[in-house]
């Protein structure tokens, strides 16, 4: 089968296309034809030794991914040859609080991922895709989707009529948009961007402020408001947005503290303990958090935004089209 791997912490360039032998399946394991795998910014910090330099190479990348059962290992009751099927972000953490060894089973990571033609999970780190929606728009949900639902549901409490700040117009970010819409939230977003922003207000958002004008952006939040503040950020920057999310949130609000796309730095915590903040970190989530997922997209009939798709031979392509920052939405490989 062909495959791609990490060959050293070069970026996407170190990225080779080869031919690896055909997984088979244990007990236990289904084999997943995969046909299309979807990009987050995790793989890029990967390819390029920022997320952790200590991986062991080489390495099939991506997290994301769908496809159709291959075959099946002894013992596999869920899933039968054909059937169409999403994998977890990560297989080892199907329910319950997040352990050590359940993050380190994080495809694309210190586990093989994606980005090959077939690969081998387990059968309780996979669920069936909802029946109106493409491979291509089943593989964004891995990671992206259920980041945002975790954020907003699981370890979040949205509730109608809540409003919520989103940054960027990123994977987590539009399907945060998304999601908050669904449950009757006001959703405000940033974006150096009007072309963006202009985008978003057809999806929904209420309230728009380009950061690159108004990097004060704080104070029309607090203006949009009543001066209140808002009930919960969705905050992928990281320090160098975390301060201002701070002063915009209300007191007693909550903060999903997602992505570090700002990078590192000193952070203030005094304003979180005297507001009476919530400040949590959001990694991704469970497979029954997934399933809870999947069950809301299927009733609301809703459908992922992808930015571009590109083919399986143009993986590198695709990973350069992510790093420029210019996608709106999820960027798809097809397989």
């Amino acid at each position: 089968m062909k495959a791609y791997r990490l060959h050293a912490f070069e970026g996407p360039d170190a990225i080779r296309w080869e031919d690896l032998p055909t997984p088979e399946p244990g007990p236990g394991q289904i084999r997943v034809r995969v046909r299309a795998t979807s990009l987050n910014f995790r793989d890029l910090m990967i390819s390029k030794g920022i997320y952790n330099p200590r991986l062991k190479l080489p390495l099939i990348p991506l997290s994301d991914g769908a496809g159709e059962v291959s075959a099946v290992g002894t013992g596999v009751t869920r899933y039968r040859l054909g059937d169409r099927v999403v994998s977890a972000f990560m297989p080892g953490w199907v329910d319950g609080e997040p352990t050590d060894t359940k993050v380190r089973s994080a495809l694309g990571g210190e586990v093989d991922g994606m980005l090959a033609e077939e690969v081998v999970l387990p059968e309780t780190g996979v669920l069936p895709i909802p029946s109106h929606l493409s491979f291509e728009e089943a593989a964004t949900l891995p990671c992206a989707a259920v980041t945002a639902w975790n954020a907003l549901f699981e370890t979040g409490s949205l509730q109608p009529g809540d409003s919520v700040l989103v940054q960027g117009t990123g994977g987590v970010s539009i399907f945060a948009l998304q999601f908050a819409r669904m449950a009757g939230a006001r959703v405000i977003v940033t974006s150096s961007s009007d072309a963006k922003l202009a985008r978003v207000k057809e999806m929904g958002a209420s309230d728009l402020i380009n950061y690159r004008t108004t990097p004060d952006w704080d104070k029309p939040v607090r203006q949009l408001t009543g001066g209140v503040g808002v009930d919960a950020i969705v905050e992928v920057g990281g320090a160098g947005t975390l301060p201002l999310s701070i002063r915009c949130v209300k007191l007693g609000g909550y903060v999903a503290l997602i992505g570090v796309l700002t990078g590192g730095g000193e952070f203030n915590p005094m304003p979180v303990l005297m507001r009476h903040i919530r400040l949590q970190g959001i990694f991704v989530g469970s497979v029954q958090m997934f399933a809870g997922m999947l069950k809301a997209i299927e009733v609301a009939q809703m459908r992922p935004v992808i930015d571009r798709v590109f083919p399986f031979e143009q993986a590198i392509d695709a990973l350069k089209h992510m790093e420029s920052g210019s996608h709106f939405g999820k960027v798809v490989i097809r397989v």
